[in-house]
């Protein structure tokens, strides 16, 4: 009996198959990424780290769920309630300045 010589890989005794398309959601496109929190992130949008109350983190969940929206979305429109209302008391926000 000869010895068969498999050194070729499945591919071998299969050979060439097609590629397939790539299954799931398309990627989004991005921005230039200019720090390391912008990595992965749409125009206009950034990564922040909050501390928040647990309670209020659990009903800004539960309003997202009940509202089929994401929890930074949820976030976003908080805020840009609360600088709206900011702004209507004490006017325009003006930068911190840089160090």
């Amino acid at each position: 009996m000869s010895k068969k010589d498999f050194t070729g890989g499945l591919s071998s005794l299969l050979g060439d198959q097609p590629e397939r398309p790539k299954k799931g959601r398309p990627k989004t496109v991005t921005k230039t990424v200019t720090k390391s929190s912008e990595q992965g992130t749409k125009e206009n949008e950034t990564r922040a780290t909050f501390i928040l109350n647990i309670e209020l983190l659990d009903k800004l969940k539960a309003i997202a769920y009940w509202d089929r929206l994401l929890i930074k979305d949820v976030v976003n429109t908080a805020l840009q309630e609360a600088v709206i209302k900011y702004e209507k008391k004490n006017g325009e926000v003006k930068p911190a300045p840089k160090k």
